[in-house]
């Protein structure tokens, strides 16, 4: 019988590590831990570390360089690691683990020694973006504007306790420095060479995600429509399982895929005024989050995808 590959998630204890530990329970691996009381001790993680096929980190960024550099000191024994924190994931030497960003990146992930798993925003952001900018029809330098509405649990583990209590805000703008963390992976993975604004907002409900992006047609290459954008993008993910292209709808609800690891991408378009605005809608903790994580670790392990 063959020995069943050894995941140590280092960082179980957050909201990403126990939803990753919990979905991992049922796939024909072993889960390896550290005792709660040593879950901080460099010694009990790095012989974790040393004892598994596979490290995930659930971390945050500087505790996740920590730990790379742990696992790099273990030389031939060093485990492959995916990093679900943001440190990694514009970083040389990394595979950006979304597996649908072109093709033959879902191979690039699977033989990967490091994968940078995605963030929330950006995996729908880049999903909407790149194959427009790689068909020709947006122009790398186009003034991209990214706004987007998240459940509070991706904002970990205080924002949840504040949400929970009694009046907590129905809705907030955040980041409003422009200096997001998740622009640099935007910009880079989307083939951008201007950098986007990117408005985030939270919504007093736990989890859901809609990222839209408005565009002005007649600003686009080749006196493209709505259609054409959306022929676009069901050319680009045709046959993935976890993004699908569907028609507009005339309201959209961010808590519509909570529990899903699917994505969906629309155009919603005025032909009259020669607008359109890109929507993708997933789970922040689904496709953004555990549920990438999870499609990460079946191509690293070679597990069949679900």
């Amino acid at each position: 019988m063959t020995q069943k590959p050894v995941v140590f998630i280092d960082g179980e204890a957050g909201t990403t590590g126990l939803e990753i530990r919990e979905r991992l329970a049922p796939l024909p691996v072993t889960l390896h831990s550290v005792d709660h009381a040593h879950r901080k001790d460099p010694a009990a993680r790095k012989e974790a570390m040393q004892a598994a096929d596979l490290v995930v980190l659930c971390l945050p960024d500087d505790a996740s360089r920590e730990a790379v550099e742990m696992a790099a000191e273990l030389g031939d024994a060093s485990p492959r690691i995916l990093d679900a924190s943001t440190a990694f994931r514009t970083a040389p030497g990394w595979v950006y683990g979304f597996p649908e960003l072109e093709a033959g990146q879902a191979e690039a992930i699977a033989i990967a020694p490091c994968v940078a798993n995605p963030g929330c925003y950006p995996t729908g952001a880049i999903a909407l973006l790149r194959p427009l900018v790689e068909a020709g029809v947006m122009d790398a330098h186009y003034p991209v504007c990214i706004n987007a509405i998240s459940g509070y649990s991706g904002g970990g583990r205080s924002m949840i306790e504040a949400h929970e209590r009694d009046g907590s805000p129905a809705f907030e703008l955040y980041g409003l420095k422009l200096e997001h963390k998740h622009v640099p992976e935007i910009h880079q993975h989307a083939g951008l060479k201007r950098r986007p604004v990117f408005v985030p907002s939270v919504g007093h409900f736990a989890r859901g995600m809609i990222v839209s992006i408005p565009l002005h047609l007649d600003d686009l290459n080749g006196n493209v429509s709505g259609e054409d954008l959306h022929n676009i993008l069901e050319k680009r993910y045709a046959g993935q399982d976890h993004v699908r292209v569907l028609a507009a709808e005339p309201k959209l609800s961010a808590e519509a895929l909570a529990g899903s690891d699917r994505m969906e991408l629309r155009v919603h378009a005025n032909t009259q005024n020669r607008q359109a605005l890109l929507t993708a809608r997933l789970d922040n903790l689904g496709k953004g989050a555990s549920g990438a994580a999870l499609q990460n670790i079946r191509l690293m392990l070679g597990l069949n995808a679900a």
